[in-house]
């Protein structure tokens, strides 16, 4: 198995998905390469779409359907710490891809959201944690939303490689982003009910280059 079946399989169940297969691959490539550079990912969306910034952060922050051995390096590195809590770490902990959902940090974005303006809560994430070549997964089911749209002009201004998974249009987002996916729908349910398969198919694929 490798990282085509997925892609094949998702078109396989999802055929309206068919006209944007290229868009989905080159998202894929994108986080693929900024991984094997050592670099990470943060996600971000509002609504269900903060819901999904969380669940894709989980899947590829530790086993999703492989098992995910440490290094022996790493294995080694531990024991060396402390024998017995170092083989327990060892035998239990798994590979990650660095994924960072913006979502999670009720202090810091509350902290935002008084001094400044909740509009600003993800690009100031994103001005302090991106790095340059990171790349940033904006989530918004009409490309539209300001808070959304702000944090990729930050992101894109500090040098991060920018993601858009969206509907509708693309709207704004998409017209900054290096690669956007736009799936073909209108309602926002019905954006989000694809959304979470592409997601899942581009976290097994790089689960399955990586692991």
């Amino acid at each position: 198995m490798n990282e085509a079946y997925y892609l094949e399989h998702l078109i396989e169940r999802y055929p309206k998905l068919s006209p944007i297969r290229g868009d989905i691959e080159r998202v894929y490539e994108l986080l693929r390469d900024a991984y094997a550079s050592g670099h990470k990912l943060l996600v971000a969306g509002n609504g269900g779409s903060a819901a999904d910034s969380e669940h894709i952060a989980g899947e590829l922050m530790k086993g999703f359907v492989k098992p995910r051995a440490l290094p022996e390096e790493m294995a080694r590195r531990l024991k060396e710490v402390d024998a017995a809590s170092g083989a327990l770490l060892a035998e239990n902990l798994q590979g990650a891809l660095p994924s960072l959902a913006l979502t999670g940090q009720p202090g810091l974005s509350t902290a935002v959201l008084n001094d400044l303006d909740g509009k600003f809560v993800y690009a100031q994430l994103l001005y302090g944690y991106g790095q340059e070549n990171d790349v940033f997964l904006a989530i918004t089911t009409s490309g539209n939303s300001e808070n959304i749209y702000l944090a990729c002009v930050a992101a894109k201004a500090k040098g991060l490689k920018v993601a858009v998974l969206t509907g509708k249009t693309g709207g704004r987002a998409a017209r900054v982003a290096d690669v956007s996916i736009i799936v073909p729908e209108q309602e926002t349910y019905k954006i989000q009910e694809l959304h979470l398969p592409i997601y899942h198919a581009l976290c097994l694929m790089l689960e399955e280059h990586f692991f």
